[in-house]
C-alpha cells in the first residue's frame, strides 16, 4: 500500500517516505499555489505506478485528493474510488476555484464512497449515481469502558483540593475545538451548567488559532472562576484515559462528516450529547444510546446535561447501549471489509 498527501513542513517538490510494515508514506513539499502543488501529486503518482504498478487509487476528500486521484486513475487506466468525509462535500462545493475538481471527482470516479446518510444526500443533489455509505470504524479494543484515572485528573486540576470529597463533574470535549464544532454553544451551555452544579469542562485537545482562539480567550476573561482544563495535542493512545475522565461527552457541532471523536466517547461506554448533523444521525439514536440538542442552542445544552448528570442510572443504562453500538456497527474490521468489497467489484483482487 502506497500513500500520497502534500506536506506544509517540507520545502516543495522535496519528498519524504517513511515505511512501516507493508505500507509506505511519502509526503511531498506544498508549493504556494495550489495548482502547482496538484501536478507534483500527479506527477508522483504517475512516476511512482511507472516504478510499481497500482490496482487502484483511493482517494480521501474530493477537491484536491479526489481530483487528482480520479485524474491519475484514468490517465493511468485504473480504476478509482474517492470518499467524501464532510467539508469537502458541504464547504467546498460552494467555493468556485474548487466546485470543477469536486465536480470532476463525483462525475469521473468508478466508485464513490462516503461515511454518512447525509452526506450521499448532498452529493446525489449534484450528481444522480451510485454512493456507498461505509461508516468510520474505530478500534474498541482500545476504546472500552476503563476505571477513571485519578492521577491524570488530579494533573489536569479536575480535583478540588479543599474539597476532594465533592468531586465535580466533567464535561467532555475531544478535538480541535472551533466555530464548527460548536464552540460557543459548548462555553455558553456549560457557563449555565456551572451555575447550577459543580462541574469542569476538559476539552482535550486545542482552540484552533485566530478567530476561535480570541472568541475562548474572552470567555475565560469574562467567566474567571470557570474551571477549564484545555490539554494541547494528546497522542491517539492515550485518549481512552481521557475519556474515562468524562461524566458526559459533548459536542455540539454546527455540521460534520461521522466524527470519530463522538464514536470513540460511545466505545467508552461514555454518554454523548450531539447535535442531529451529518453522520451524527447515523450513530445517535436519541435517549437510546444518546442524546440529541438544537443546533446553536446553550440553554437546550445545559439542560440536557444537567438531566443526564441527575440521572447516574440513565447514564450506565445509555452508555451500554453506546458501547453495544460501536461493537454491532462502526468497528474496523466493518469499515476495512466494506472497502475490500468495493475494490473487488471494480476488479480488484485482494
Amino acid at each position: 500500500m502506497r500513500l500520497f498527501a502534500p506536506s506544509s513542513n517540507l520545502p516543495p517538490a522535496i519528498k519524504q517516505t517513511l515505511r512501516s510494515g507493508g505500507v509506505h508514506v511519502t509526503r511531498f513539499g506544498a508549493h504556494k499555489r495550489v495548482d502547482d502543488t496538484l501536478v507534483d501529486w500527479f506527477e508522483l503518482i504517475v512516476e511512482e505506478h511507472k516504478r510499481e504498478s497500482f490496482d487502484l487509487i483511493h482517494a480521501y476528500f474530493l477537491p484536491m485528493a479526489g481530483f487528482v486521484g480520479t485524474y491519475a486513475g484514468k490517465y493511468l487506466g485504473i480504476p478509482s474510488v474517492v470518499s467524501i468525509r464532510g467539508n469537502d462535500i458541504e464547504r467546498a462545493a460552494f467555493d468556485p476555484s474548487k466546485f470543477s475538481h469536486v465536480m470532476y471527482a463525483l462525475q469521473n470516479a468508478n466508485a464513490v464512497t462516503t461515511n454518512a446518510s447525509e452526506l450521499a444526500k448532498k452529493a446525489k443533489a449534484f450528481i444522480d449515481r451510485d454512493i456507498h455509505i461505509i461508516p468510520n470504524g474505530i478500534d474498541t479494543d482500545k476504546f472500552k469502558p476503563m476505571e477513571r484515572n485519578n492521577i491524570l485528573a488530579e494533573a489536569l486540576g479536575l480535583v478540588d483540593e479543599k474539597k476532594k470529597e465533592e468531586r465535580r463533574f466533567v464535561i467532555g470535549f475531544v478535538g480541535e475545538l472551533r466555530e464548527k464544532k460548536g464552540l460557543a454553544t459548548l462555553l455558553f451551555g456549560y457557563a449555565q451548567l456551572a451555575k447550577i452544579m459543580p462541574a469542569s469542562l476538559l476539552v482535550v485537545g486545542e482552540i484552533r488559532e485566530g478567530e476561535d482562539k480570541k472568541v475562548f480567550e474572552e470567555f475565560k476573561s469574562t467567566h474567571p472562576k470557570l474551571p477549564i482544563t484545555v490539554t494541547g495535542h494528546v497522542p491517539h493512545k492515550d485518549l481512552p484515559a481521557y475519556y474515562s475522565l468524562m461524566d458526559v461527552f459533548v459536542h455540539p457541532s454546527l455540521r460534520d462528516g461521522m466524527p470519530n471523536a463522538v464514536l470513540e466517547a460511545m466505545a467508552c461506554g461514555k454518554t454523548v450529547i450531539a447535535t442531529p448533523v451529518g453522520g451524527v444521525l447515523d450513530i445517535v439514536e436519541d435517549d437510546v444510546n444518546g442524546f440529541f440538542v438544537n443546533v446553536n442552542d446553550a440553554q437546550e445544552l445545559a439542560e440536557k446535561m444537567t438531566e443526564a448528570l441527575n440521572q447516574p442510572e440513565k447514564r450506565e443504562t445509555i452508555g451500554r447501549a453506546a458501547r453495544e453500538a460501536a461493537l454491532n456497527r462502526f468497528t474496523l474490521e466493518k469499515e476495512l471489509l466494506a472497502n475490500i468489497h468495493i475494490y473487488a467489484s471494480l476488479g480488484v483482487k485482494s
